[in-house]
């Protein structure tokens, strides 16, 4: 494995995103749990999480508690695993997601997350999306005084601009390490929040980062996935899957990528983690370039 800085510390170039196991079509506990411990045995040490990632209204915080318990049961040592939690939005059970970016909320909502997975302070906090109704600096206080308080040991945003960040970062100093956007082969219009994240020495990490290739669990079962793209034909020059080629142009794009694939089934992470061992040459990577549709 390889890796990358992270908060106060390196993690592994790609992350395990764990929201497929608590949202909808979500697999049983014994295969959630084997996917995170096959992440482990892969050499993945971060995973990304929220206090969202549930499927019925009255389950908030299912995805924390799975990972709490599969980190538990986990065989070796996880003491150098990161665990990323999220807080802001809400799922109310039908489906759909609400954003609350209210301080008060974002405080308790972290303590709950805290208590949720078993740590006196949470590695890295992210404020979910900004919330309409609420000042930005507002939310963005309220990491701050989670920070302070020790709730937190470090913060991230998430779903933001390049003047979000850079007022993020006015409020949050060395507190913020770290930006998370959506970001794939189909979606580019994050390019400026990348490079910008580059510059003030943020991580980056990319949600739905197999965008185009791969299905993401926000879509539902009709949602589009390229097929005979250039990401495919590099893929199968290789004798890989596409994905791992996407990943693996995914880090070649900046040092300050640390794509998060979701995986439900210890399989797909596997293969996910395998993308650190590729590297991209100058003719595929210019290949690569041309924008799927999104």
């Amino acid at each position: 494995m390889q890796y990358r800085p992270l908060a106060h510390t390196a993690v592994s170039a790609i992350g395990l995103g764990a929201m497929p196991l608590s949202i909808e079509h979500r697999p049983d506990e014994t295969r959630a749990i084997a996917t995170v411990h096959a992440a482990l045995d892969a050499g993945v040490t971060l995973v990304d999480t929220a206090d969202s990632y549930h499927w019925h209204a009255d389950e908030a915080g299912h995805n924390e508690l799975l990972i709490a318990r599969a980190l538990a049961r986990y065989g070796g040592d996880t003491s150098h695993v990161l665990v990323a939690t999220k807080g802001g939005r809400g799922r109310p059970g039908d489906g759909s997601w609400t954003v609350t970016a209210a301080p008060a909320h974002l405080k308790r909502a972290a303590e709950a997350s805290a208590k949720r997975l078993g740590v006196d302070a949470i590695g890295l906090y992210q404020l979910h999306k900004p919330d309409p109704t609420v000042p930005w600096a507002e939310s963005v206080g309220a990491l701050r005084e989670l920070l302070d308080a020790g709730t937190i040991r470090a913060a991230g945003i998430s779903n933001v601009t390049t003047v979000q960040i850079r007022q993020a970062h006015q409020i949050l100093g060395d507190g913020l390490v770290s930006v998370q956007n959506q970001y794939s082969p189909a979606v580019r219009d994050s390019e400026p929040e990348l490079r910008l994240s580059e510059q003030l020495g943020l991580a980056f990490l990319p949600w739905s980062p197999l965008g185009g290739i791969s299905r993401s669990s926000l879509d539902g079962p009709s949602g589009h996935t390229s097929v005979g793209t250039a990401f495919h034909r590099v893929a199968a020059d290789r004798g890989v899957s596409p994905q791992q080629i996407a990943l693996a142009w995914l880090l070649a794009r900046s040092p300050a990528m640390i794509p998060v694939p979701g995986a439900s089934r210890p399989a797909t992470i596997t293969d996910s983690a395998g993308a650190v061992e590729l590297t991209l040459d100058t003719q595929e990577l210019a290949e690569l370039e041309d924008v799927l549709p999104s």
